[in-house]
């Protein structure tokens, strides 16, 4: 492919890009930088963990998403009688009377599936999480004798951060699975908070998405196109060097002059950011230079999503899980406000 190809190539695909978030802003407001994460996640080809309370609009959101993307789009809740097999299939009783089985939310769309859905990941048990997991990594699973391959989706799965009875949570090595841990808040704005309760627009959710355009982006052909980009985006030998003190700096943050106001870090952080977690950063950062239409990685389009992919990567010790959320927001943007930028990495 030559590099005029490839040049054009990159820009379409960033104009359909742009047009998604366009597409999707028109119908959730007050969340464009959770909307940009998504899309990086989606370029960047990771999975997403959603943070956010009940009725923020997950839902309406991941639903406009998938249908920018076109394909299929799926969903199960977790409960704490979920059990594995009902990711793969479910029985139920035909007209006949007689036991019928049929496909589960897994596997009914096929190669189809771009976005899967999983609310409340933390009510179903540990083995649901098992084969949740290994179905992200592998992207195919076993059943009814043969392969289904789900080589186009990508999970987002959210938490009941509310209710602790009957809930499962994730484990740090579970949670590295997934590349983003996306914060959806209550938009500050007064104005856009009227519009949510008093617009009757926003109390149907499903007519709402359907102003969505379909098919913004061809969901079977990012895979090979994200790997074009991850191609294309270069780091300096300065730039690399910044990032190995960040990482660096989630494993040892007191060493780098690191500091919170309501709590030693020297007590705050049992592991770091993993090396899975590290290239995960590297690949939306990339995801995010090309947004902004460069060919170089610079320090901001690794601050532009490093709360997102490091927070949810950091293992506290126990003292402190209970203000996880909290303390890792406030931990990320002051690694980043204390860790020296190098001069020629600005104009790298």
């Amino acid at each position: 492919m030559t590099s005029a190809s490839v040049a054009s190539q990159l820009a379409d695909w960033r104009d359909h890009a742009l047009t998604l978030e366009h597409e999707v802003k028109k119908v959730v407001v007050g969340q464009d930088q959770a909307i940009r994460a998504i899309n990086i996640a989606i370029f960047a080809r990771g999975h997403v963990l959603l943070e956010g309370g009940v009725g923020v609009g997950k839902t309406t959101l991941l639903q406009s998403i998938a249908r920018g993307l076109g394909g299929a789009y799926e969903r199960i809740e977790g409960t704490v009688d979920l059990m594995p097999n009902d990711l793969i299939y479910h029985t139920f009783l035909g007209e006949d009377g007689r036991p019928k089985v049929e496909e589960g939310p897994l596997l009914r769309a096929g190669e189809q599936l771009s976005v899967f859905f999983f609310n409340e990941i933390n009510r179903a048990r540990p083995q649901v999480h098992a084969l949740m997991l290994r179905v992200m990594a592998e992207r195919h699973v076993t059943a009814f004798k043969k392969e289904y391959r789900l080589p186009h989706m990508l999970v987002f799965a959210d938490r009941n951060q509310v209710e602790k009875n009957e809930t499962f949570e994730i484990p740090s090595a579970a949670r590295d699975r997934f590349m983003m841990e996306i914060p959806i808040d209550i938009p500050d704005d007064r104005d856009l908070r009227k519009a949510l309760m008093f617009d009757v627009k926003f109390q149907h959710a499903e007519r709402l998405t359907q102003q969505v355009q379909s098919g913004v982006l061809a969901y079977d052909q990012l895979n090979a196109f994200s790997d074009v980009l991850q191609s294309h985006i270069q780091a300096s030998d300065v730039l690399q060097e910044y990032a190995l003190d960040l990482w660096q700096a989630t494993q040892s943050p007191a060493a780098f002059g690191v500091r919170l106001e309501s709590v030693d870090v020297n007590r705050l952080i049992h592991t770091g950011a993993s090396p899975r977690g590290m290239g995960m950063l590297l690949k939306a950062a990339r995801v995010h230079a090309w947004l902004m239409q460069r060919e170089h990685l610079y320090p901001e389009d690794i601050h532009a999503v490093f709360h997102e992919i490091i927070a949810h990567r950091l293992v506290l010790n126990p003292m402190f899980e209970s203000r996880r959320t909290q303390l890792s927001r406030e931990l990320t943007q002051q690694i980043l406000a204390t860790v020296s930028v190098p001069e020629r990495a600005k104009a790298a």
